[in-house]
Parts: structure tokens; C-alpha cells; sequence
């Protein structure tokens, strides 16, 4: 079997980066770090525990980077230097400052792992894994916004060219401002290769149109439950078609996916990914995913 591959959304998860977070979470300055009320540094790192035993309880594989007291606090959110494809990995290039440091981290990961690099996106462009959505193994569609630019959106298509894919940009509303963070995945989590849980006010019409074309049927996830959760209702991470993880706390929105024909488990997260604005898909960067 091979120990890379990912060009879709919602196989059964097989192998997966991860961050454990420690103490450059536990020293971090929410202000600096725009990290809400509900933020408290030892506790997101016991949620986190939680979080990783479900993603090896459904069989993935989790290659570990550890936090060295490097100040990264964001780290964790490994979904979002990197891209991984049939061919390797692409490293991306953060929009957040903050952030810039963590695609090395994520370089070395796959050096070591044997990982081959694709290609790399580098200034002026950026892109940030949470815009970027595989609607199918030969479309890409990605979010044009404050975390991801034209640039960068021109340098992915030229590195996925000779592969056969398709990158299209989406723009996407600024809503919340240019501090918080709005990616494409903030409104589409995809469930199977046929479903997607949706916040469709945010959605650009354009990408709404190209899921109805492709066939994708769209769960409109609970507007009052988006809100009341600063989007993180929507985070939902799938270990298989159907089999997700999502956020503790949201009730409705559990209910749309169950009645969709979704298995769904949950873990408290208020201190983690509601306070750092970051989801279960964001805590992982899948580097091999099998059949649908």
C-alpha cells in the first residue's frame, strides 16, 4: 500500500499528520493570537488528547510533530502548510504571519517520512490548506480571500497541471475581518465523495453551482449553530464516508448529518478549536486516504 495519497476529502483516513500542542499553547497570548474568551491553554491541550484517540480509535495512522516550546501555537492546526496529492506533498505559504514558520516544520516531516515535495508555493503568493477543497481527484477549488491570494492560487495551477486538476478560485466574503480567519472549509465540510455540510449564506455562488452540477447533495447546516459557535459547527472531520468527528455542543446540526445517514462522534472543544478558531479538520493534514 502506499504511504501517501490524498486527492479526495472523505476516504477512510489511513494516514495523518497531527501537532501535539504543549507548551507554546499553553504560553500563548490570545490578543496576539486572536484566540476567544473561551480560551484556556492546559485544557485545549486535554481536549486535544480526546481528540486524538477518536482520529486512532477509527484507524489512521498519525505521524506526530511534537511542540518543542517553538512558540508556534497554531501549529497544531496542521491542515493548513501543506496539500498532499497523488504525487507528494505541495508546502504551502501561510497567510497569516504568524504561521509562516510551520511549513518547515511540516517539510521535515515529510523528508523524514519519505514523503516526496511536489512543489511550493512562495511569495507574493499564498495559500492555506483550509481554502482549498478537492471536489473530485481532478478538481481543486480554492478559496481567494485574506489567507489565500491570486498568486498563490496561479502558482497551484501550474504545480497540479501536469497531474490532469483543475484549480478554480472561489471569493470568498470577508465577513468577521481581516484578523479572524474565513477559509472556503469555514462554510463546506464534505461528509462523502455525494454529500457536504454547508453554511450556505457564506457559500460563493459560483462554487454552490459547481457542487449542484458535480452531483454533491448539500446539508444546510443550522444558521443559529454557525453563529453560536463561530463557524466550528461546520468543522467536521470524516474518517470514512459518513463516519465523522465533529465538535461537542451543537445539537442540530448533529441531527442534520445523523439524518443524512452520517455516523457522528463528539468531543468537548470549547478551550480548543472554539476559543483558536480552528475544527477537527483543521487539527490534521491527511496525508493518505483509501477507496471511498
Amino acid at each position: 500500500m502506499s504511504a501517501y495519497g490524498c486527492q479526495e476529502m472523505s476516504a477512510k483516513l489511513e494516514r495523518v499528520l497531527m501537532r501535539r500542542p504543549g507548551e507554546s499553547l499553553k504560553a500563548a497570548d490570545p490578543q496576539k493570537w486572536h484566540y476567544g474568551p473561551t480560551f484556556d491553554g492546559a485544557r485545549a491541550v486535554e481536549q486535544y488528547k480526546h481528540f486524538a484517540q477518536l482520529v486512532q480509535a477509527g484507524g489512521a495512522e498519525i505521524l506526530w510533530l511534537e511542540d518543542s516550546g517553538d512558540g508556534l501555537a497554531d501549529a497544531m492546526f496542521t491542515h493548513d502548510p501543506s496539500l498532499m496529492t497523488e504525487k507528494g506533498a505541495i508546502l504551502l505559504r501561510m497567510g497569516k504571519p504568524l504561521r509562516l514558520a510551520e511549513t518547515a516544520l511540516h517539510e521535515e516531516a515529510y523528508n523524514k517520512a519519505g514523503i516526496p515535495i511536489l512543489g511550493r508555493i512562495v511569495a507574493p503568493g499564498t495559500v492555506e490548506g483550509g481554502d482549498c477543497v478537492w471536489v473530485d481527484a481532478k478538481t481543486l477549488a480554492v478559496g481567494r480571500g485574506v489567507r489565500s491570494n491570486q498568486a498563490g492560487i496561479e502558482q497551484l495551477q501550474a504545480i497540479l497541471a501536469p497531474l490532469g486538476v483543475s484549480v478554480l478560485g472561489f471569493d470568498l466574503p470577508l465577513w468577521q475581518g481581516e484578523e479572524a480567519c474565513l477559509h472556503l472549509m469555514s462554510v463546506i465540510s464534505p461528509l462523502a465523495s455525494d454529500l457536504a455540510l454547508v453554511h450556505a449564506p457564506l457559500l460563493p455562488a459560483a462554487f454552490y453551482m459547481l457542487l449542484r452540477d458535480k452531483g454533491i447533495r448539500m446539508i444546510v447546516a443550522p444558521p443559529e449553530e454557525f453563529a453560536a459557535s463561530n463557524g466550528l459547527n461546520l468543522n467536521v472531520l470524516p474518517l470514512s464516508p459518513r463516519k465523522v468527528i465533529m465538535v461537542d455542543g451543537f445539537p442540530a446540526t448533529r441531527k442534520a448529518m445523523e439524518e443524512a445517514g452520517c455516523t457522528v462522534e463528539t468531543f468537548a472543544a470549547d478551550a480548543l478549536c472554539i476559543a483558536c478558531e480552528g475544527g477537527p479538520t483543521c487539527l490534521t493534514r491527511p496525508i493518505l486516504r483509501g477507496a471511498a
